[in-house]
């Protein structure tokens, strides 16, 4: 699921829409204009340090380790629902897990009704389909199983069953004035921490525009992280979605709008993630790590929730809108290289990273070094090479445009980018 935040950027700056890839087109910003926009983005960040303190704070009831989806079904009966939505794709069903959680249901004395239409990056199709399914069982619950997208198709399905607006009335921030009908979360990737982020991301499916509700009434009212429900991905899925978790916790550690909050949350997702990552992608039925890793996932969730993330999200989004790269993938293979372009004014913030993950160094600017080796050695350590062969040359400056376009009022982070810097970054990729 591609990420978004925080809330206050959004209230005061919309987000561009992207440019259209014209590959023969070489864009520069103006001088003029990349100062202006040098100071938008200054000026949001001071407005998220002001309001950010007053956003709710909120989280769902949390259940962890093996067994917890279970207990999370009986715990659904135990508040009167007799009738349920099980919001999933077709590869959990296929897969046998779907029934696993239906039958957890039941025996609970919950029915059922199972609506596996979601696909990647949902969109409109999929939500009006499950708003349906969901009419037509007389359901009084949502139970959202899966990763990214059916969590996101889920809470707005979820919402648009007691608020009486169409889909496109909901997309924007605060638009959601009645509570959703009761939400809960069973990830089984650890990876997105959609199970306690304000956001749900949509797509028109004639544009595939990404649109965004933003409000903190999407937080599902309860979660389980259940780790064996996890140890059947595969492990390039387990590696692609452990670093996205990691870009979460990072992006938000090293944002100028952190807080003490959300820098325990981050670190805490960073030294589970360094400990737990490559045990889980070794071994897929090591319950230990797959438990560790899914409480990663929750907390980088709960600190990018506040903080928001950054440049590597911007390029990931877009080399995922050109070629189709998965998300957690894209994250990974840019993350090393904007932590050495934030190296220097992030200096002493990733030197306490350092620390977290237990790397030595005499000085500051040697831990941080270190730490960003540690990280490239992470990535490279669970199969992630150090390019994308899809990437084309004469793509890049369309994509660093449309990256900037999406940063640049809406991330705050150490150090600015600009058009020519952001090219020089994207053509590492190059295979």
């Amino acid at each position: 699921m591609p990420c978004q935040g925080p809330v206050f950027h959004h209230l005061f700056f919309a987000p561009m829409p992207p440019a259209p890839l014209n590959p023969s087109v070489r864009t520069r910003y103006k001088p003029g204009m990349a100062l202006i926009k040098k100071l938008v983005h200054n000026f949001t960040i001071a407005l998220t340090r002001l309001f950010s303190p007053l956003m709710p704070d909120r989280s769902p009831v949390t259940l962890v380790g093996p067994g917890s989806a279970k207990q999370l079904c009986a715990s659904i009966a135990q508040s009167g629902v007799t009738k349920c939505l099980v919001v999933t794709d077709r590869g959990l069903v296929e897969f046998g897990l779907i029934d696993r959680i239906t039958d957890y249901l039941e025996a609970a004395g919950v029915a059922a009704t199972v609506y596996s239409g979601v696909e990647p990056d949902p969109t409109f199709t999929h939500v009006e389909e499950g708003l349906v399914k969901l009419r037509e069982a007389g359901a009084q619950a949502v139970v959202a199983v899966g990763g990214g997208s059916p969590m996101d198709a889920a809470k707005i399905i979820a919402t648009m069953a007691t608020n009486d607006k169409p889909l496109r009335k909901l997309i924007g921030w605060f638009r959601v004035r009645k509570p959703p009908m009761a939400l809960y979360a069973i990830p089984t990737t650890a990876g997105t921490g959609s199970e306690v982020t304000i956001v749900a991301v949509v797509s028109d499916p004639i544009t595939h525009v990404k649109n965004f509700i933003v409000d903190p009434k999407l937080i599902p009212v309860m979660a389980a992280l259940d780790a064996s429900l996890m140890t059947g991905l595969p492990p390039h899925i387990t590696a692609a979605t452990g670093m996205d978790a990691l870009t979460h916790a990072l992006e938000s550690y090293l944002a100028p709008t952190s807080t003490a909050q959300t820098e325990r949350y981050a670190t805490m997702a960073v030294r589970l993630i360094f400990e737990n990552l490559p045990k889980a992608h070794k071994n897929g039925e090591d319950l230990a790590a797959r438990s560790a890793m899914a409480l990663a996932s929750f907390y980088a969730g709960m600190a990018f929730s506040r903080t928001s993330i950054g440049y590597v999200h911007a390029i990931a989004h877009n080399l995922g809108a050109t070629y189709g790269t998965p998300h957690g993938w894209a994250n990974a293979l840019v993350l090393p290289h904007v932590l050495e372009f934030s190296a220097e004014p992030a200096r002493r913030r990733l030197a306490q990273l350092a620390n977290v993950a237990g790397i030595a160094g005499a000085t500051d600017a040697e831990k941080a070094r270190r730490f960003i080796d540690a990280v490239r050695n992470l990535k490279e350590s669970v199969g992630i090479p150090p390019t994308l062969p899809d990437l084309k040359r004469e793509d890049i400056p369309s994509i660093a445009k449309r990256a900037l376009s999406e940063a640049w009022a809406n991330y705050p982070v150490p150090r600015y980018m600009n058009q020519e810097q952001a090219e020089e970054l994207i053509s590492k990729l190059v295979a």
